[in-house]
């Protein structure tokens, strides 16, 4: 179906046709002669009202082009469309140097950690078949960020459509010869982006392997205070955690390692409940996969309050180049067979 950008252009139609009557009526130049009786009994010929008419027409037919043109007339490519912005996801990642461990098993062959979290994220977002044959639909409305975080956070890749590129980033990430891990800083940044972002449904998906250990984050925050500012802007969060089994909880067997795992294990538990959002447990490849899928059907796929934009073919440049084609054929009509001398 066609469309108008400017149809208050059109209202210039009406006014051709009188323009056009003024254009035949208006007086030419001529040549003032004592006697032109002995021209009368000459046949007139058909050239002259030819041109007149002709050039009328022509003319006509060109500045209708020219408003039809002003109007921008477009229609829709039914075939090809831009993505609606669904959810607005961003993953904040620890890339601290215990996600470097290869404790994690993938199909029969020992990856690290953080090798394991960007194949299940890829599969998340762009979806394919998993190592066990189950397939992920992926997201390809939603708008998805990606947050790297060690001792302080770097916001990678912005809230975007192009998922291609965003993993692209997260498969060429090592991890960090750093043991710090900086939870409240890199949710509050996670936050701070998703607040500005268009979609209402807002999402955060935090995984790490360890405890929030930066005393002095540069927020001033604590993983709690960061959450209830979350939880205040409708920003669930959904935690991960991939570190390794805990200790037993025999004394002999407590250390500073286990308190501080545990204490991380906390963490991630209250950034969940204080967001109403959720915490999953991730020992494996396999858990990792499932709680992917457990988040992906969590995560409404119907656009909320969302845009939906459609590529249109424009028609103005068309229109304007028949015009001109029009105009350029009549002046050289009138300057050649259509010639009348004064």
């Amino acid at each position: 179906m066609v469309q108008f950008s400017h149809p208050a252009a059109l209202l210039l139609l009406p006014a051709l046709p009188p323009l056009l009557w003024w254009w035949l009526r208006r007086r030419r130049a001529a040549l003032r002669y004592p006697a032109t009786g002995w021209l009368t009994p000459l046949p007139r010929g058909r050239r002259g009202w030819l041109a007149l008419w002709g050039g009328a027409a022509l003319r006509g037919t060109a500045l209708a082009l020219l408003v039809v043109a002003v109007a921008n007339p477009r229609w829709p490519d039914q075939r090809t469309r831009i993505r609606t912005e669904g959810i607005a996801i961003d993953m904040l990642v620890d890339v601290s140097t215990s996600m470097g461990q290869e404790d994690f098993d993938w199909d029969g062959a020992p990856v690290s950690r953080l090798e394991a979290a960007r194949r299940a994220f890829d599969l998340f977002i762009a979806g394919g078949d998993g190592p066990d044959g189950q397939p992920f639909e992926g997201r390809p409305d939603d708008l998805v960020g990606l947050v790297l975080f060690g001792h302080r956070p770097e916001p990678t890749c912005p809230l975007t459509l192009s998922h291609s590129v965003l993993l692209g980033m997260l498969r060429d990430q090592k991890a960090l010869p750093v043991s710090d891990t900086n939870v409240s800083d890199a949710v509050v940044v996670g936050v701070h982006r998703l607040r500005q972002a268009r979609p209402k449904r807002k999402a955060l998906i935090v995984l790490s392997d360890g405890e929030h250990n930066v005393l002095d984050p540069q927020s001033g925050w604590t993983p709690r205070q960061a959450a209830q500012v979350a939880a205040s802007l409708g920003v669930r969060v959904y935690a991960i955690d991939a570190g390794g089994d805990l200790s037993p909880d025999e004394p002999a067997a407590r250390d500073a390692s286990t308190a501080a795992r545990e204490q991380g294990v906390t963490t991630l538990k209250e950034l969940a409940r204080i967001t109403n959002g959720k915490y999953f447990q991730a020992r494996d490849a396999q858990a990792l996969l499932a709680v992917c899928r457990e988040i992906d059907e969590a995560l409404e796929r119907e656009p909320i309050d969302s845009f939906q934009y459609r590529r249109y073919y424009e028609g103005y440049p068309w229109l304007g180049l028949g015009a001109f084609v029009l105009l350029l054929t009549v002046h050289l009509l009138e300057q050649t067979v259509w010639l009348r001398i004064p």
